[in-house]
């Protein structure tokens, strides 16, 4: 069996890629798996797949491929993008016009790669994300079987595109059909959100060792805050005002991004040490790989609200302090941290009220670092959204989808079987 996978464009949608591979490769280990992604991410899926905690190297090719981001902002209308030319002129006419020829190399690219009957897929797994839209067009137009995964509360505008060709959309979200929307999306299947089987509840005496381990104070609450692995400007920047308030509360342990580190090192100064130990309970990373464990080390997380984050943090069992960006596209970010808000499963503060004041982030944490059961309260509540056998149950679609394929049957001969019985749907 043949499979390609693709993702990219953050590493939101590399890493569930990643854990779906590793349970497609666990259910059919002769696969033969390719990945393609973006020129940015390539050595990331490169060292996710050859590097990692004892797990071994995974036997995949993987492959650049070309692909186009169209930016948008959410919230604006027409009109928007005029009253505010001189921000839209670099940031979205220029990079839209570099985007919309990176797309059409993408297309050009993955037909002449999958035209071929030697080299064609059974099955291909799109996960979400521009890197995947050329691809699954001519998917679609060579009859190639595909599935794709949407993570988040509203789906982006690629998997819009594709959604009517896919042959299943697996939902990280779980949602409600309607009697009139239950044609339209019988090909739609709830399955939580893939994440590594690493990222798992944390109890008090590990969370203890990984708190001494990473150099802090098992006696204070740790807070440990991200922008993901490029980073955050604008939380960085709000750290920046607050760090020397949040330290009289807690511990803090920052993630300035790859993107961002340089102009963070000012912050360098609050990070003491003697005799190679900490003395200033405050530490600050470029990124580390070891997210798991420092996240796990954590009482309170401050965190966008990225959909595949959430999940990790869900699997963790952490209060988190979201802080959505609500310029993206469909505003995707803020509408996941209102729901779980709304749901008391986690404290929200929006972006731009951040920005206008930082203090905000202090009250939050300061409130939950004196309501030690509030904290429970709100890691339990996320705890209850984890799906734990997502990665799975999408492994287990791609791998039917690609034998029906083989087969010459479609998915509906299946189900008419009965071999989906007992998965939500």
């Amino acid at each position: 069996m043949k499979i390609l996978v693709v993702g990219g464009g953050s590493g939101g949608h590399i890493t569930p890629a990643i854990a779906v591979v590793r349970e497609i490769l666990e259910k059919k280990p002769r696969a033969k798996i390719e990945f393609w992604t973006d020129r940015k991410y390539y050595k990331n899926v490169v060292k996710l797949t050859t590097l990692g905690k004892e797990r071994g190297e995974l036997p995949i090719r993987v492959r650049k491929v070309w692909s186009g981001k169209f930016r948008r902002y959410a919230g604006w209308g027409f009109l928007d993008y005029f009253r505010n030319f001189q921000i839209t002129f670099v940031d979205l006419i220029c990079k839209n016009f570099v985007g919309f020829f990176g797309f059409l190399g993408g297309i050009l690219q993955s037909f002449f790669r999958l035209v071929s009957k030697k080299e064609r897929p059974d099955a291909i797994f799109l996960k979400g994300g521009f890197v995947g839209l050329p691809v699954g067009l001519v998917a679609s137009w060579l009859k190639i079987p595909f599935v794709i995964h949407e993570s988040d509360a509203t789906p982006g505008l690629a998997n819009r595109v594709l959604m009517k060709k896919a042959k299943v959309v697996a939902m990280g979200v779980k949602f409600e059909v309607s009697e009139e929307d239950r044609e339209r999306k019988k090909n739609w299947e709830w399955v939580g959100i893939p994440i590594g089987d690493e990222f798992k509840r944390v109890e008090l005496p590990k969370q203890i060792s990984l708190k001494r381990g990473f150099g802090f104070s098992t006696e204070k609450p740790l807070v440990v805050v991200t922008g993901g692995s490029q980073g955050s400007e604008h939380i960085n920047e709000a750290m920046t005002k607050i760090l020397p308030e949040m330290l009289k509360n807690a511990s803090v342990g920052l993630i300035a991004g790859r993107k961002h580190y340089e102009q963070m090192v000012e912050l360098k100064k609050y990070e003491e040490w003697e005799d190679a130990t900490l003395k200033s309970n405050f530490r600050m990373w470029e990124f580390n790989s070891n997210m798991d464990e420092l996240l796990g080390a954590a009482d309170i997380v401050i965190s966008r609200a990225g959909a595949t984050t959430i999940a990790e943090l869900a699997a963790l069992a952490k209060a988190v302090v979201l802080v959505p960006f609500e310029k993206l596209p469909g505003g995707h970010q803020v509408k996941n941290a209102e729901r779980l808000e709304k749901l008391g499963a986690a404290e929200m503060v929006r972006d731009d009220k951040m920005v206008e004041k930082p203090e905000l982030l202090i009250e939050k944490v300061r409130e939950l670092v004196k309501k030690p059961a509030k904290r429970r309260a709100l890691a339990e509540k996320l705890h209850e959204e984890v799906k734990a056998d997502a990665a799975k149950r999408l492994a287990e679609i791609v791998i039917e989808v690609g034998e029906n394929k083989k087969e010459g049957l479609s998915r509906e001969d299946n189900k008419s079987k009965g071999e989906r019985n007992g998965h939500d749907r």
